[in-house]
């Protein structure tokens, strides 16, 4: 069996990076996962190829020589999926879809010969069973979670991993949060599932004999899940492992803010080589966190969480929203003075969408508000509700954040102040490799001769090498990081 597997293109988005990968000759920033878990969950004898449109072509000679067209993608990628799926019905191919896109709305698709929904580690083998019987059903769901100690290790071998800046692995699934706008427990539950330690080992470990160095980015959605599992049993394992291999990748992840509330797991993450983590922070009105049940960041400091975390030597970029119910024309200007107090560098500022199967999107379809605009981009302007304020002032509103925090003044001065507080790890390779030095003289020739602004740049730099020169690097991907925001945002002043 000659089996295709493709990742749909994904727009340019704050996420995506795109604007940004050119300073380090990369295609994309992630590779796709989950595709790769399907891939190994797929026969061994069969003949696959893996097709990210993000990183190459999709080209007609890959889909005429496939006898199944499988196809994972999320809400974002819905323009690209939809184009895939006509050019391999152009030549009588039969398309398998799963992933969010396809599990949040199977409806859509009449096309696709047969939908493997949910968690692949169940449904899969239900689609492989029926195949080798010669007979598949249209659709394959299961309303079970998956055990991730049978999840398999992802199928690396069939990707050029040169071309991305950060590979992925998972630990867990589930968050025992429920967010009222979030889909995370509506796929995956409020139980924390978690691989074992040796799993997470072995996937390192594969990594390092493909000869991948760098960043590794665990793509739990809330990697804190289960704290006391982290702390006594994959931690100290990562500890282990990391120091026997002289430390050859860098983690970063995601969690919720009540990892500043146990400096232990701080620490021990810190030790582990993570260097950063987003949080999603939402709002600093309370209001607005009680609208959508973000209990964790409740009856806190949260600017001051942000610095302990920062102390601890872990960068935390951040998700913010605008346009709750409860939201006020004063909330622009909060936001604005909340990511300036915090220091948070990649603030991630959105408008508010209700993807489906959440509690929010059951909320505005029942009070008559939903419209038919989900992208899943939550920065191109559109939201799929009517909202509570005014549309024209809250993209005036939302317009005034970006601008405020990204104009070139404003976000240098915020790096500066981040790196006098952040604990460089000792752990961390100073090395300059000769794709480094070609990054650096790309960002002064790009951000630092090219762009308005520039003063700020040199200032920095200059800043770092005679204060800071241990910072120099992260001074650097951060002026490069603000180029790729002031792109995706449409800045004037990039």
């Amino acid at each position: 069996m000659n089996a295709l597997l493709i990742y749909p293109e994904c727009p340019e988005t704050f996420w995506s990076f795109k604007h940004a990968l050119r300073f380090v000759s990369k295609k994309a920033a992630n590779p796709p996962l989950g595709l790769l878990t399907v891939a190994a969950l797929l026969p061994k004898e069969w003949n696959k190829k893996v097709v990210d449109m993000n990183v190459s072509g999709l080209l007609v000679d890959d889909i005429l020589k496939a006898d199944w067209v499988f196809i994972s993608a999320c809400d974002i990628q819905r323009k690209s999926t939809e184009e895939v799926i006509l050019l391999c019905k152009k030549y009588h191919k039969k398309i398998a879809g799963g992933g969010p896109l396809f599990t949040a709305s199977p409806e859509d698709f009449p096309s696709v010969d047969t939908l493997i929904l949910n968690e692949g580690e169940i449904t899969i083998p239900l689609f492989l069973k029926d195949l080798k019987k010669g007979y598949v059903h249209r659709i394959y769901k299961t309303g079970e979670y998956a055990d991730l100690t049978l999840s398999p290790i992802p199928d690396y071998s069939l990707l050029d991993i040169k071309k991305y800046v950060t590979l992925g692995i998972q630990f867990t699934r589930g968050c025992p949060f429920n967010c009222e706008f979030c889909n995370v427990t509506a796929m995956f539950g409020h139980k924390v599932r978690m691989k074992q330690p040796e799993q997470i080992i072995e996937e390192l470990e594969n990594l390092f004999a493909l000869g991948w160095q760098g960043n590794v980015f665990f793509v739990d959605d809330n990697f804190i899940g289960n704290k006391s599992f982290l702390k006594r049993e994959l931690l100290p394992a990562l500890i282990q492992w990391m120091t026997e291999h002289n430390y050859p990748f860098v983690f970063n992840t995601e969690a919720t803010i009540n990892l500043a509330d146990d400096e232990e797991l701080i620490e021990l993450m810190a030790n582990a080589g993570f260097d950063s983590v987003f949080i999603g922070i939402e709002s600093p009105s309370v209001y607005s966190l009680v609208e959508c049940n973000k209990v964790q960041n409740l009856n806190r400091d949260l600017v001051e969480d942000i610095h302990k975390i920062h102390r601890h030597g872990l960068l935390v970029t951040a998700g913010f929203i605008v346009g709750f119910d409860s939201d006020h024309t004063s909330i622009f200007q909060q936001q604005i003075d909340f990511i300036k107090k915090s220091g948070i560098i990649s603030a991630m500022v959105g408008l508010l969408n209700a993807p489906k199967n959440t509690k929010l999107y059951e909320r505005l379809k029942s009070e008559n508000r939903l419209k038919p605009d989900f992208t899943g981009n939550n920065t191109d302007l559109r939201m799929n509700f009517i909202p509570k304020m005014d549309y024209s002032v809250l993209i005036d509103g939302y317009r005034k954040v970006v601008k405020e925090i990204y104009a070139a003044g404003p976000y240098y001065r915020r790096v500066k102040s981040f790196l006098k507080e952040y604990k460089i790890s000792q752990k961390m390779d100073n090395h300059f490799s000769l794709q480094t030095l070609k990054t650096i003289f790309r960002s002064m020739y790009i951000v630092g001769l090219r762009c308005r602004g520039r003063r700020y740049y040199w200032g920095l730099l200059i800043w770092s090498l005679i204060r800071r020169p241990s910072s120099l690097r992260q001074a650097i991907t951060f002026a490069i990081y603000g180029y790729h925001f002031r792109k995706v945002y449409n800045l004037s002043y990039h």
